[in-house]
């Protein structure tokens, strides 16, 4: 592997072990900013997330259309920059309010995923993409076998210390960026910067002219926006269905990591060479769907733990879906498409967190007339349904 894209797969493996790091600890985190009980953290961690991913809507454009014109090494070497001070924040809060005006500044600069998806297609043919794709899903599946680990061991010396953690390892891998990246954007295809373009509207106009993208893309945010269950109530479902410790909560993360990890090393080239990239899609959001109903009715917590791997075979899913995406964008488009894709997330991660956690809190309140804590997860499942749906009235290719 060359340093260049060991360094952009690394970047990713950190991103995820950043967000793994703090998974673990934010119940009890925000109790203990702001007090309240399980149900109230887990609607102020919604409310998180949400401006973490309002940011991201709105400036996710901006940044791909910037790689386009200026480059993904400056990008990327800010981005981790802001990433560290970020963290550095998070870990000295006192405030609920702090720590949202911590996620705003974050979201903003939160580049780093979607320019590294543009790095990995600026030097990938267009028949490898994908699977390319999925050294970068490989890389966050590894992420999230270190951080929830981490998180979950070094949450016993206080609620700080993974953010600490997490902003030494942001400064490491900026270091080693700045040591090793090449950039991937020429002259040839080089984009003058638009704001007509880089502008969220803007974007999904142009990426979205195409019948084709446009589906694809509708099936991006329902997929996303079901699969952000995970980051939105996982933490507070593992408290109030089996009574998980911050440990057991990362333990239980990790084991998705490693099944992600895997899927995506072992599995990718083998299934696209097989099924192609629409039908990889498909298998993969399948067995997610699967997943979360398993999850949404089981009550043991060991049970949960075997079945947790399973849901990483749905790992399949994004990579394909990015080099159905990729394969249809222009050279020179490739940063406004993951910026675009990047916007797709975010909205998501503005609605999801709030949807879940509301979900969430009103099946596990105290008062609720049923208690349910697996109800988001039947939610995640109808709309895992509905994005097979979608996918499967793509065409299967196109010019």
């Amino acid at each position: 592997m060359r340093p260049g894209t060991l360094f952009i797969v690394l970047t990713v493996v950190l991103d995820a072990m950043g967000i793994g790091l703090i998974m673990p600890i934010m119940p009890d985190l925000i109790r203990e900013v702001h007090g309240g009980d399980l149900a109230n953290a887990a609607l102020w961690g919604g409310a998180l997330a949400t401006a973490f991913a309002l940011m991201q809507f709105l400036f996710g454009p901006v940044v791909g259309a910037l790689s386009d014109r200026y480059g993904r090494r400056p990008v990327l070497l800010v981005s981790l920059l802001f990433m560290t001070l970020d963290y550095l924040v998070m870990a000295l809060s006192g405030s609920i309010w702090l720590l949202m005006l911590g996620r705003i500044v974050g979201g903003i600069t939160a580049a780093t995923h979607a320019t590294a998806s543009a790095y990995m297609a600026d030097v990938s043919r267009p028949e490898d993409k994908a699977a390319n794709f999925g050294l970068i899903g490989a890389g966050f599946g590894i992420g999230f076998v270190l951080g929830p680990l981490m998180g979950g061991m070094l949450g016993e010396y206080g609620t700080r210390a993974p953010f600490y953690a997490a902003a030494a390892l942001s400064a490491l891998n900026l270091l080693f960026g700045w040591l090793v990246l090449r950039e991937t954007v020429t002259d040839a295809i080089r984009r003058p910067f638009a704001w007509r373009r880089a502008n969220p509207l803007g974007a999904f106009r142009q990426i979205g002219a195409h019948p084709e993208l446009r589906q694809l893309l509708i099936v991006f945010f329902l997929y996303d926006l079901a699969l952000y269950v995970y980051p939105s109530v996982w933490s507070y479902f593992g408290q109030a269905r089996f009574g998980w410790t911050p440990q057991l909560i990362g333990l239980s993360l990790a084991l998705y990591g490693i099944g992600a990890a895997a899927v995506q090393i072992l599995l990718m080239r083998w299934l696209i060479a097989r099924r192609g990239e629409r039908g990889t899609a498909v298998l993969g959001i399948v067995f997610e769907g699967l997943a979360c109903v398993m999850l949404a009715v089981v009550t043991s917590g060991p049970l949960a733990l075997i079945l947790t791997p399973i849901a990483s075979l749905g790992a399949v899913a994004m990579p394909a879906l990015q080099g159905m995406l990729s394969r249809r964008t222009g050279a020179d488009a490739q940063g406004e498409l993951q910026g675009v894709i990047a916007s797709v997330h975010a909205m998501a991660a503005i609605l999801s967190p709030l949807i879940m956690t509301t979900t969430f809190a009103a099946f596990t309140a105290e008062g609720a007339r049923v208690f349910f804590p697996g109800a988001p997860f039947v939610l995640a499942a109808l709309l895992l349904g509905l994005s097979i749906l979608v996918i499967c009235r793509t065409p299967p290719a196109a010019a």
